[in-house]
């Protein structure tokens, strides 16, 4: 960053007599330090910012372990400089002893923490893994919602289960998995299994700690990619969720794409696009309002011929 635009942004934050300048982006341990430097405030970037949206949206235990690995992980290179004082006198067991330094004794601390709650995750796993074969001797499909931020996930479960998980007008609303069975008279039940809402440049760190439940989707028998066809970047959104699925290896996952929000459509919003393909005539689109539940016959009816097919795929093989 060239010397004009720190002084830009100096004379700005100066200029609101702000507390704090967040970067749009990740940044080292040792950018992070130059900036608080010569900008003389407390600097912080997009992951920090994530991280702490993430600290306050986990409501399971589960979450708060991935969010809370996540911030140890973050925060285990950016220890140096964070202490006035390095020497701690004195020793004790387990310690190096006399003169270890404050900054070696938290990184040593931070490093035991972070293997203990990689413990306690991998303990809650296994935990979940039985109620996963259980559920696959039962034979019930499980159907995985994805989908951008604020795609309205969980109002299309909250609409489709007769449920009341949390959905909000906001950011990471839902962090933690929800499973719910859906049943309709004259159909066979399937599970219905909310995940956390995808953002475009998601942080390493974040990608690392959600890995885990994000590959939970490889157990799934078709994946319904939600799209707010009312947002002005839906095509960009639908992208990074696919970018997404591609890196966990899920390009072949039966998905069905799904078109939320159309209550909200106007007369003027009927142009979106995905590259050369118009989104209303893609003939795996379902457009659907998960608010009025409008489409969901359509919706349940591609959710069972889609999982059926599965059903004779595996017969034949």
């Amino acid at each position: 960053m060239g010397k004009g635009k720190l002084e830009e942004i100096h004379r700005l934050s100066r200029d609101v007599q702000a507390d704090m300048v967040i970067f749009d982006g990740e940044l080292t341990p040792t950018q992070q330090r130059n900036l608080e430097q010569s900008l003389d405030i407390k600097v912080i970037d997009r992951t920090a910012l994530i991280l702490d949206v993430f600290a306050l949206r986990a409501q399971t235990h589960e979450g708060r372990l991935q969010v809370e690995l996540a911030q140890h992980e973050y925060l285990l290179p950016r220890l140096i400089g964070q202490w006035s004082h390095l020497e701690r006198l004195g020793g004790g067991i387990g310690t190096r002893g006399p003169g270890e330094t404050q900054l070696e004794t938290d990184r040593r601390i931070i490093r035991t923490k972070i293997q203990k709650l990689k413990n306690d995750l991998e303990r809650v796993r296994r935990h979940r893994s039985l109620y996963k074969q259980k559920r696959r001797k039962e034979g019930v499909p499980v159907i995985s919602l994805v989908g951008y931020t604020n795609a309205g996930k969980s109002t299309l479960l909250n609409s489709l289960a007769k449920s009341t998980v949390l959905a909000e007008d906001k950011m990471f609303s839902t962090l933690d998995p929800v499973t719910r069975r859906i049943s309709f008279p004259g159909q066979k039940p399937f599970l219905l299994t909310d995940t956390v809402g995808f953002i475009q440049k998601l942080p390493t760190t974040l990608i690392a700690a959600f890995r885990a439940t994000l590959e939970e989707l490889k157990e799934s028998d078709v994946i319904l990619h939600v799209v707010d066809i009312t947002h002005k970047n839906a095509p960009e959104h639908a992208k990074v969720v696919n970018d997404l699925l591609t890196d966990l290896q899920l390009e072949g996952k039966p998905t069905l794409l799904v078109l939320n929000k159309i209550d909200l459509l106007t007369k003027n919003i009927h142009q979106h696009s995905f590259g050369d393909r118009d989104i209303y005539t893609d003939n795996n689109a379902i457009p659907v309002s998960a608010y009025r539940r409008w489409g969901f016959d359509n919706l349940v009816g591609s959710i069972i011929r889609m999982t059926e097919r599965e059903e004779l795929s595996l017969v034949e093989v």
